[in-house]
């Protein structure tokens, strides 16, 4: 007769919040120069409140995708972005994952022409997922990204 796996709580939590991530279509959204971050549905483009979902992200690890963009306003009045995707091998705690945004963050803000950009920002997904280019423009429209006022530090 075989033996039955010990009841594991941890496990059954960590699946819990990652069902309720995905049953919500959770990114967190972050934008520059104003600072504003939050969460939103990536499918309906809706404003997410902080609270369990919150906890669900904050958490436990996830196996993250992260998506950095620069927004930019060319010479003529166009607009146009200069993006990378970026996905860390392994499960990270969102906290544990500032080194990575910000070396790639930095790299793809040098890069960038400093004339005509606007803004630029990342959207971080706790799930192993790619991002289209034009899905990911949506969402930075939705948050404010290309009006937005500079925070007074």
């Amino acid at each position: 007769m075989s033996k039955r796996k010990p009841h594991n709580l941890k496990a059954r939590i960590d699946r819990s919040c990652r069902a309720l991530l995905a049953a919500n279509h959770v990114v967190v959204v972050n934008i520059d120069p104003s600072g504003r971050q939050g969460m939103i549905n990536y499918k309906s483009l809706k404003s997410i409140a902080p609270g369990k979902i919150g906890q669900a992200v904050c958490g436990i690890a996830h196996r993250w995708t992260i998506y950095l963009s620069v927004l930019c306003i060319d010479a003529r009045g166009d607009r146009y972005s200069k993006s990378i995707e970026v996905a860390p091998d392994g499960v990270y705690l969102s906290d544990h994952l500032e080194d990575v945004i910000e070396h790639c963050y930095k790299q793809l803000r040098d890069a960038a022409n400093q004339n005509q950009m606007v803004a630029s920002g990342w959207i971080a997904i706790p799930e192993s997922i790619s991002l289209e280019e034009d899905h990911a423009a949506r969402i930075f429209e939705v948050v404010g990204a290309w009006n937005q006022q500079k925070v007074a530090a």
